[in-house]
């Protein structure tokens, strides 16, 4: 895989490029393993791949456990001391010390315990009694199993048949690890995860120290493994309760619906679905990733993967009439994820990083597709203005539902496209353009409406200045006159009134 893997790079590096003059920010080296390794890494094992994070696994529980030893060590020597210094009668001290030491072989038997439980192999069992107790409720024993569960069951006894004795110690090795999970159902799904991934290891190592089983047959031998196991284990450890997988999934479901108006133009996707066999592979893409939550084995939820990206590729091929580049995968596969919305899909993805067989995440173009399906969630989750080339303001209108882009102009149709189709969108378009008037109405009478307010308040402003600067004083009115000259004392001496006299010509 080394030299598939060389070429994988080179093309995510120049995708990295390509995406950035899109728009499309999301970091590519965050999808290899960051200890340098050179295998793909995963943000479930915090960036590292399987190898390197069972690796940092290891060196973190060493640590832990050796910091639990220390503490119960300095734990019994301050009892011891403060057993020594204590003064008491010598009967009292005997019954003291003995229930001392009684604590303190218990406290060794815990330790001892808790050490071994740590170090065990995924395959080792508890007690009988532990046993006993944990198959009477279990459903995958005691209850009817699936048709299913029973199909699988025998294609794996048939298939270990041609292995002999080999056959016969894994078809063991395998029961045991799923008679001890029943009973490690308490623990977190990191640790059962853990423990599936020291099983894959544990069982593909010894066939090849022990059995030289060439690596071809490992392979085979360990998909086969991963079926039976998981087929059985699926219910129990797929989106548990005990995880936020399923607020993750309501939360890119609710983004991914929230995404509808994207159109493949802002994503630069090199796809033409009025060619009938683009818009068939698109719709194949989009089954295969819907169907991806429909099965239970990781291996085949990672074959739905794989058969979804071969559908685009394909797809890109027919559009641009020559060979595919990887160049244009990622924007077409984030297209087809916001087109399908699979269901479930953050939990479908941390079941593979859980539960799949890390060989196929490290190398090999399922973990490649893998990893570009985790590079295109994490783009959806991102997703703004900038990586659309879109203003803040008509993204956050189209985020809103206020209004939506503009749908392809009627002239530039094919003339094969469907009426129907056709029809549609201009219904669609004109109900935009509605939509736009009657919000511009509705922002025009609420400026009007807020004009007159401030009009009124300054009108009204105005005449309490004046009012307040020249105030109106009303005085009250004169006595009235009975003649003009009534007030005249001398109205006795005045000469008589000038009377007209007639002259004649």
């Amino acid at each position: 895989y080394g030299r598939s893997y060389h070429l994988s790079l080179v093309r995510m590096k120049k995708m990295s490029l390509k995406s950035e003059r899109r728009g499309i920010h999301v970091d590519q080296s965050e999808l290899l393993c960051k200890k340098g390794c050179g295998y793909y890494g995963n943000p479930a094992w915090q960036g590292f791949c399987s190898k390197c994070w069972r690796e940092e696994y290891h060196k973190a529980r060493q640590k832990q456990i050796q910091e639990d030893w220390e503490l119960a060590e300095r734990l019994q020597r301050e009892e011891e001391e403060a057993f020594a210094s204590s003064q008491s009668s010598q009967g009292a001290q005997s019954l003291t010390f003995s229930k001392f030491e009684e604590k303190k072989t218990n406290e060794k038997t815990r330790k001892v315990t808790t050490v071994k439980k740590f170090f065990s192999a995924s395959s080792r069992v508890g007690s009988k009694k532990e046993i006993q107790e944990a198959k009477a409720p279990s459903p995958s024993i005691n209850r009817q199993t699936s048709i299913e569960t029973d199909r699988v069951s025998k294609e794996f006894i048939e298939f270990l048949k041609t292995f002999h004795k080999t056959g016969q110690e894994i078809y063991k090795q395998t029961k045991l690890f799923l008679e001890g999970m029943h009973y490690k159902r308490d623990l977190s799904i990191e640790e059962q995860s853990e423990c599936a991934q020291d099983f894959y290891h544990n069982v593909a190592e010894r066939m090849q120290t022990r059995g030289k089983v060439p690596p071809e047959r490992v392979e085979k031998i360990m998909d086969q493994i991963e079926k039976y196991i998981m087929t059985r284990l699926y219910k129990y450890v797929f989106c548990p309760e005990t995880t936020d997988d399923e607020k993750k999934d309501l939360a890119i479901q609710k983004r991914i619906r929230a995404l509808r108006w994207v159109t493949p133009q802002m994503l630069c996707v090199p796809v033409n679905e009025d060619i009938p066999e683009v818009s068939d592979m698109v719709v194949k893409a989009i089954t295969d990733i819907i169907e991806m939550d429909s099965k239970r084995v990781p291996r085949d939820k990672l074959a739905c993967i794989t058969k979804c990206s071969k559908h685009i590729f394909n797809a890109i091929k027919i559009t641009k009439n020559e060979p595919a580049s990887a160049d244009d995968f990622l924007p077409t596969l984030i297209y087809i994820v916001l087109k399908g919305n699979p269901p479930r899909l953050q939990s479908n993805i941390q079941y593979i990083t859980r539960f799949c067989n890390p060989s196929r995440l490290m190398t090999g173009e399922d973990g490649y597709y893998f990893t570009n399906l985790c590079c295109a969630v994490a783009f959806i989750e991102k997703l703004d203005a900038q990586s659309l080339n879109l203003s803040q303001e008509d993204f956050d209108r189209y985020m809103s539902g206020q209004t939506s882009p503009r749908k392809q102009e009627a002239e530039s149709w094919s003339p094969d496209a469907c009426l129907g189709v056709k029809q549609m969108y201009k219904n669609l378009d004109l109900l935009s353009q509605l939509n736009e008037r009657q919000e511009r109405i509705m922002n025009e009478a609420k400026k009007l409406e807020k004009d007159l307010i401030d009009w009124t308040d300054g009108i009204a402003r105005e005449v309490q200045d004046i009012v307040e600067k020249y105030p109106l004083e009303i005085k009250p009115p004169n006595q009235p006159l009975a003649a003009i000259d009534s007030e005249n004392v001398e109205n006795d001496k005045l000469p008589p009134p000038l009377q007209p006299q007639v002259y004649a010509g």
